[in-house]
């Protein structure tokens, strides 16, 4: 078993980086990335790949507190620099405290800084009451919250992001060692550490962070009621609050939750989950459904469900109306089978510079994707432990699916919430690399530079620029 991200495979990750971006920049040079894009693209791609690499050498010899503590505190300290220099770079390139194009960011602090100066009742009403979907009230009421208690103040959530994303890292690891093992915990931990999505989201006034944290706190302690000996209410209880909470952040994502918690519980096996407490467990989540089912939360799932054709060709439609030509093309069918190593890295100046920042982040997904690809086979065909596997990979499976099938398939934004688990998923694929699956990686190597090109020309031809 390989317990370290080889120094061979993240030298090929950056040097592929580079030529990937030498060959674009020149290829459409009127229309090559800036140098600051370059710049933070490069730190976010050589900081990822070389301390992955490093990283997981040197911690695999510390104690597993040791690690929780180095894993914690270096991830705390890498958003705190970014939370402290993206506060001040966005607000010399935009004149505010906010990203390019605020639009959720600057709604989310405005509806929270009104409510700050209301009574509750008037924002109990506004957030759950007076409205047809909750799906994005979660993170409202989380800032009132903090604007009641520490007054309207854009640099505390993001503050506070920091803590959420360390503690993130955290449970991330820790879900990956009780289901596969120590070593490929620990490389989980260290890529989510690094991983340069996960930091730039600190910086912003969105959900995400948070979105992210619940996310990962309901797989681990719906892992830990599932391999407990005995079944407690008090650890029931707790998944199950944070998957319903989800619906306060997107509502696709708790109906997401319930799912992988009721296929993780049914095809688990019986050494993991003994029958009788499957019985217990499927009660609890299923009278939990129930309860969910006669409000709100349930009309939105049918109403979402209802127009999930519609929603995706209006998609479409709005993007061929705002220039984008070639966005008709893009259909599930051409996104579902790539869902795993979306969404692709825009290496060319398009004016969308939210996307030139993350490009980076979003190139390390292009590369690691072989990865997941190797785990799937090997947990399907070789060694056929899919069960083990069966929260994580109902959780992303399920969720990537639905957004592949959606008209955001390649949005950075809504692929996100699948990333923690994709995460595990390199690990676990990096762990059982081997001379025969090997030959995959080296093809990957060509593959994923024409990736790149291509989705170049995309780009810039589906705005009629060529």
């Amino acid at each position: 078993m390989v317990t370290f991200f080889p120094q061979k495979i993240s030298s090929a990750g950056i040097a592929l980086y580079i030529a990937s971006l030498a060959v674009v920049s020149i290829a459409f040079i009127n229309y090559a990335l800036g140098f600051v894009w370059i710049a933070l693209g490069l730190l976010g791609v050589i900081g990822f790949f070389a301390f992955s690499s490093n990283l997981t050498h040197t911690w695999q010899r510390s104690t597993p507190k040791d690690y929780t503590m180095k894993l914690f505190s270096v991830a705390l300290l890498l958003r705190l620099v970014w939370v402290v220099f993206s506060y001040f770079f966005y607000q010399s390139q935009t004149g505010q405290p906010f990203e390019w194009g605020a639009a959720d960011s600057v709604g989310y602090h405005s509806s929270a800084e009104w409510l700050a100066g209301e009574p509750w009742t008037v924002a109990w009403n506004y957030l759950f009451v007076n409205r047809r979907a909750v799906s994005d009230s979660g993170f409202v009421l989380w800032l009132t919250v903090l604007y009641k208690f520490f007054g309207v103040n854009i640099i505390v959530p993001r503050l506070l992001n920091t803590i959420f994303g360390a503690f993130t890292c955290v449970l991330l690891y820790k879900l990956a060692v009780r289901s596969i093992n120590e070593q490929v915990g620990r490389m989980a931990g260290i890529f989510s550490m690094l991983m340069p999505n996960f930091i730039i989201y600190c910086g912003l006034h969105l959900k995400e962070v948070l979105m992210l944290f619940i996310i990962v706190a309901f797989l681990e302690r719906a892992d830990y009621v599932l391999r407990a000996s005995k079944v407690k209410f008090w650890n029931l209880v707790l998944p199950l609050v944070l998957a319903g909470s989800l619906f306060l952040f997107r509502t696709v994502l708790g109906a997401v939750a319930f799912f992988s918690f009721i296929t993780a519980i049914l095809f688990s096996p019986t050494r993991v989950v003994k029958r009788g407490r499957k019985m217990v467990v499927v009660f609890w989540v299923v009278l939990a459904v129930i309860v969910l089912a006669g409000g709100v939360i349930m009309n939105e799932v049918e109403s979402l469900w209802n127009e999930r054709y519609t929603n995706q060709e209006s998609k479409r439609t709005e993007q061929t109306m705002r220039g984008n030509l070639w966005a008709k093309y893009a259909s599930g069918t051409v996104m579902a089978p790539m869902v795993f190593v979306l969404p692709f890295s825009t290496m060319v100046d398009t004016d969308q510079q939210n996307q030139a920042l993350i490009h980076g982040g979003n190139y390390i997904r292009n590369f690691m994707g072989v990865f997941a690809i190797i785990a799937l086979v090997d947990a399907l065909f070789v060694k056929k432990n899919w069960r083990e596997l069966s929260l994580i990979g109902s959780f992303a499976i399920a969720y990537l699916g639905i957004v592949s099938m959606s008209g955001f398939a390649n949005s950075e934004r809504f692929l996100l919430p699948g990333l923690p688990c994709l995460i595990v998923i390199w690990a676990y694929g990096i762990s059982v690399l081997n001379a025969r699956n090997y030959k995959l990686v080296r093809v990957w190597y060509v593959i994923v530079p024409v990736m790149e090109i291509a989705w170049a020309y995309f780009k810039i031809g589906s705005r009629g620029w060529l």
